[in-house]
C-alpha cells in the first residue's frame, strides 16, 4: 500500500513538473498578448476588427504592435528619421511635467536597451546582505555626479535583484575591489536568480573553494 501511494505521488508530481511550467508560460503569453491587443482601442471605431470582420481576432493587436515597433525602428535608423526623433524629443522636453518624466524614462530606456550601453552587461558576485553571505548582482555602471567625490575608493554601481521577481531589487554602490566578475552570461544569471538557485548554470571550471581575489576585476569597463 505504501509503495502504491508513493508511486501515485511520484506520478502526480511528474505531471505537475510537466504542466506547471507550460501553464505559467501560456498564462504569461496570454497576458502579454491580451495587453497588446488593447492597442486596438486606439483605432477609430469604424476601423475596429469587430466592425471590419464581424468577430474578434485574438493576437491581431499584438501583431500590429510588433509591426509598428519594427517600422518605427526601421524609419528612425536613417538620417531623416533621427532628425525627426531629435525634434520630437526637444518638443517633449519643454512641456511642463511631461518633460522631466519623459527625460527620466528615456535615460533609463537608453541605458538598458541601447546596444552601446554597459547596463546589465556583466554578472557579479558580491558579499550581501552581510559578511559571509553572497548573492548575484549586475553591473549598471559607475557612480556619477558628486557621489564619487565622497567615496573613499573606486566604486561600481550594482543592481541586486530579488528572487523570484527580478524586476524589484536594490541599487548599491560597492568598492570595485569587493565585487567579482563572473564567467556567466546575464541570461544564465537571471535564470539562476528566478529559479531561486535551482537552475544552476554549468560551471566554467572546477570549484576550488572560495573565490580567488585574483579574479576581482581591476580594469574598466567596471
Amino acid at each position: 500500500m505504501t509503495t502504491k501511494k508513493t508511486t501515485l505521488k511520484s506520478v502526480f508530481l511528474t505531471g505537475l513538473l510537466v504542466l506547471v511550467p507550460l501553464a505559467i508560460t501560456l498564462w504569461v503569453l496570454g497576458l502579454v498578448i491580451g495587453t497588446m491587443d488593447q492597442t486596438l482601442l486606439l483605432l477609430p471605431e469604424s476601423w475596429q476588427p469587430e466592425r471590419v470582420f464581424g468577430f474578434h481576432l485574438p493576437g491581431l493587436g499584438a501583431m500590429l504592435t510588433l509591426a509598428f515597433i519594427f517600422i518605427v525602428g526601421l524609419l528612425t535608423q536613417n538620417f531623416i528619421g533621427q532628425k525627426l526623433v531629435q525634434w520630437w524629443d526637444a518638443i517633449l522636453r519643454h512641456i511642463p511635467v511631461v518633460g522631466p518624466l519623459y527625460t527620466s524614462v528615456k535615460q533609463v530606456s537608453d541605458t538598458l536597451l541601447s546596444s552601446s550601453g554597459n547596463a546589465f552587461r556583466k554578472a557579479l558576485l558580491i558579499e550581501y546582505p552581510r559578511k559571509g553571505s553572497y548573492t548575484i548582482g549586475f553591473l549598471t555602471g559607475i557612480p556619477g555626479g558628486d557621489v564619487p567625490n565622497n567615496l573613499e575608493e573606486d566604486c561600481v554601481s550594482v543592481y541586486v535583484p530579488t528572487t523570484p521577481n527580478p524586476t524589484s531589487g536594490f541599487f548599491l554602490m560597492m568598492p570595485k575591489s569587493e565585487v567579482v566578475e563572473l564567467d556567466m552570461t546575464v541570461d544564465a544569471a537571471l535564470k539562476y536568480i528566478v529559479s531561486m538557485g535551482v537552475v544552476a548554470p554549468a560551471p566554467s571550471m572546477p570549484a576550488n573553494g572560495p573565490v580567488s581575489p585574483a579574479r576581482r576585476p581591476t580594469e574598466s569597463p567596471m
